[in-house]
Formats: structure tokens, C-alpha cells, sequence
């Protein structure tokens, strides 16, 4: 794209942006109040234990 496309594009998405529209990329703010408070691994790492806890529990009522 030429310098010219990129500065009318640019005045485009300001426009929009000013007369209410959202905008495509949300800030940085809104990106971290999406955010789980806990970790991905984390919370692997709590199911594994749960899930893998209940098991055990399952095996030894059945076989003991």
C-alpha cells in the first residue's frame, strides 16, 4: 500500500472510531479484566490434582 492509502485508511478508522464505533483491537485495559486470575497451567495443574484425586478414591472403594 502507498503512503496515501495508509494515512486515508488510517482517517477512515479515526472517524469511525470518533463517531462511536468500537474499535477493532480493544486497549490493554479491557484485555486484562477479560483475563482469568489464574494461569492456564495452574489451573491444569488444579484439575490434574482433583480429577486425578477422585480417581484414586473411585479405585480404592472398588478394589479395596
Amino acid at each position: 500500500p502507498t503512503q496515501f492509502e495508509l494515512r486515508q485508511k488510517n482517517a477512515q478508522f479515526a472517524d469511525a472510531v470518533r463517531s462511536g464505533k468500537k474499535a477493532v483491537k480493544p486497549s490493554r485495559q479491557e484485555q486484562l479484566s477479560k483475563r482469568s486470575p489464574i494461569s492456564l497451567w495452574a489451573l491444569g495443574i488444579i484439575l490434574f490434582v482433583v480429577i486425578g484425586g477422585v480417581l484414586f478414591e473411585l479405585v480404592r472403594l472398588i478394589f479395596l
